[in-house]
């Protein structure tokens, strides 16, 4: 199987018709923010395109549509086998890309299903550009609804043409599988609002709702120094967010899941611990290590590693593992740390300073990078089964775990 993104460029707020209302882009201007460091740093230089550029979505603009078709031509040429799957994606929003049809019917001579990864609809103003997508072999999409009324759209996504969007989400959800998704900001698009749209949703076909958590504070999540998106607007706590997936999932046939938790239908983040029979199966842990997690994370895997004989986990106050950063870590009391510790795999931090940062008392410790994925949040698992989410928990783990017996102390 091979499957080929195609990468349109653009810029959040500027090539998608605006920033919408709580977009975690929004305030960004053009504060300079130094390099986080990542996985993807060099040893001995913190800061890459990744983590300086690419998690800015610092993109110059949309790509014209030749850089883009030699971009293509460049991936078909070094590939081998059947091309499966083609993606769409890009720092601004496809439907907003000028030269969007013409990007479509050349995709479309390649012959394989494609599929565009995030679009607001923001963009589609003829509701005919559907059957142009249908007919040339658009076989998936993630449509981002908020509500399925459109004057709630108009106001907080800033659709000029929201009764239009809407009807293409309408008729693509006939023929193709459409995935929506709302970011959830208390007091408008939730409760009766969000039971509605569900409905409306699940009434056309669509195949999944993903609702994601309003992040409106540094802890949440907003890495790029502009807390708050909306000043003094409300957030739901983690088990208030959970306690309203499990309520609306409660009331739909479609699936229903959520961001940071859950996944109702699977149990998932981390279903695994509910698994008696696969946690057994996991390796027993006979190192020392100390794991550091998110806040949201560290209890479910707190859990797992008890199970398989032990684990020193570690919160920090930021709620999401992978956007941890060097700040989190400043705060972590060195103390309780063994002289081994393990950072998320996908943290924002460059080795060579986390071991600066937790070493600060003395004690050299040595800093690993986890696995990248130890669960399926919401908008990985809506599109896979419940085997494949336990497998990838299952995989993840038994790295987890190797590392601790690896590297722990005895």
């Amino acid at each position: 199987m091979v499957q080929l993104t195609v990468d349109i460029g653009g810029r959040p707020g500027l090539d998608c018709r605006g920033f919408c209302s709580y977009c975690y882009f929004r305030h960004t201007g053009k504060r300079e923010i130094p390099p986080f460091g990542c996985r993807y740093c060099l040893p001995f230089i913190k800061g890459c395109d990744y983590c300086s550029r690419g998690v800015k979505e610092e993109y110059s603009g949309f790509k014209p549509l030749r850089e883009v078709a030699d971009s293509v031509l460049a991936d078909i040429q070094s590939v081998r086998g059947e091309i499966t799957r083609i993606t769409i994606s890009g720092g601004g929003d496809p439907s907003c890309y000028p030269e969007f049809i013409d990007l479509i019917e050349l995709l479309a001579s390649l012959e394989a299903p494609l599929h565009i990864g995030y679009t607001s609809g923001k963009g589609f103003d003829d509701p005919g550009i559907a059957d142009l997508l249908i007919d040339s072999g658009l076989s998936e999409i993630s449509f981002t609804v908020f509500a399925s009324d459109p004057d709630l759209r108009r106001e907080y996504m800033h659709d000029p043409t929201p009764e239009a969007s809407l009807a293409i989400l309408e008729r693509l959800a006939e023929q193709i599988d459409v995935y929506a998704a709302s970011v959830i900001l208390p007091g408008v698009n939730d409760g009766a609002v969000l039971e509605e749209t569900c409905h409306w949703l699940q009434e056309r076909g669509v195949k999944g709702h993903i609702l994601m958590r309003f992040a409106n504070a540094t802890e949440q999540g907003l890495i790029l120094g502009n807390a708050p998106i909306i000043p003094d607007h409300p957030v739901q706590t983690v088990d208030e967010f959970a306690e309203m997936i499990r309520s609306v999932a409660s009331t739909c046939s479609m699936k229903i899941s959520g961001t940071p938790v859950f996944d109702p239908e699977f149990g998932s983040p981390f279903a695994i611990r509910n698994e008696s029979d696969l946690l057994a199966k996991l390796p027993r842990i006979h190192g020392s290590a100390s794991v550091i997690t998110g806040s949201v994370a560290a209890p479910f895997i707190r859990d797992i590693l008890q199970s398989c004989g032990g684990g020193d986990v570690v919160a920090v106050d930021k709620e999401i593992a992978c956007l941890i950063t060097a700040d989190d870590l400043r705060k972590v009391d060195l103390s309780i740390l063994a002289d081994t510790v393990i950072i998320p795999g996908r943290s924002f931090v460059h080795l060579p300073e986390a071991e600066s940062i937790l070493s600060a008392d003395g004690t050299a410790r040595r800093v690993l990078r986890g696995p990248e994925c130890l669960t399926a949040d919401a908008e990985t698992s809506m599109g896979m089964t419940r085997a494949g989410v336990l497998d990838m928990e299952i995989s993840g783990f038994s790295d987890l775990i190797r590392l601790i017996n690896l590297y722990g102390d005895r």
